[in-house]
Parts: C-alpha cells; structure tokens; sequence
C-alpha cells in the first residue's frame, strides 16, 4: 500500500488510551498500534492527569465510566488546561445527555462497546486528519 501524503502525515502520531478495563484497554492499544501510531495506556483518568502523562498527546481514546475520575470530568480538566487534541469517547452504557454534552464541549466521537475495529479506526482517522471537524456519530458510524 503507498501512503498519500495525508496518510503519511497522520502515520506515528501519539495516541493515548484511558480505560479501566485491561481487556479493552490493551485491544484497543493492539489496533492502534497496527495503525502505526504510538500508543500511551493508562488505567485511569488520575494517571493520565499525572505530569507529563498527556506530553505530545495527539488524540485521546476514553472510557466515559471509570472509577475515581470519570471520561467527562477528564474532559473538562484537559479543556481547563488547554488541552486541544481530540478525544474519542468510548462507553459500554450508551447514553444520549451525555454523547450530547461531551460533544457539545468538543468531543470528536461518541462510540459505545463493544465497537467494531474499523469504526474506531475510522473515528481515529478523522481525528488524526488536520481540518476535520469532530462528528457527534455514535456506533455504528
């Protein structure tokens, strides 16, 4: 496969992953990786907040339920922060008011597990391409 010059500039970008839950946690990792970008995993939102845990982040995949800090809180203190990359909700209980308000503050993707591989790539290719704006699609996309 050749790369066109929008793939080349999306390939070995930082993504970082937040989820409690290892399993899916490491599947999504694995996926990314076969993307060709680097890949960041943290078991929960308190350790991604950590110094340096979100340094040269380009795109953030997060679960919305997660004990202690949840995905819309970490959210809200990445925007607080000036954080700008996109982020990729990802949500085993699908829930309109909160898809609403995630996308609402800036949310990229709103997708519900389990999701298909390919629609999670296509949501991180979007999300990794320079001037797409973010989409309020929920599985399947």
């Amino acid at each position: 496969m050749v790369l066109d010059e929008d793939d080349s500039l999306a390939a070995n970008r930082i993504v970082a992953i937040v989820d409690d839950d290892e399993a899916v946690r490491l599947a999504t990792a694995s996926l990314v990786r076969s993307l060709g970008h680097e890949v960041r995993g943290f078991a929960s939102a308190e350790d991604f907040l950590r110094p340096g845990g979100d340094e040269g982040v380009d795109c953030l995949v997060t679960d919305v339920h997660m004990p202690g800090i949840d995905g819309t809180t970490l959210q809200r203190r990445l925007i607080e922060r000036g954080r700008t990359y996109p982020i990729v909700f990802v949500s085993g209980f699908l829930d309109d008011a909160v898809r609403e308000s995630v996308m609402a503050a800036g949310a990229f993707c709103y997708l519900g597990k389990p999701f298909q591989g390919d629609t999670l790539v296509t949501c991180l290719e979007r999300a990794l391409s320079s001037g797409n704006p973010p989409t309020a699609a929920s599985t399947p996309l």
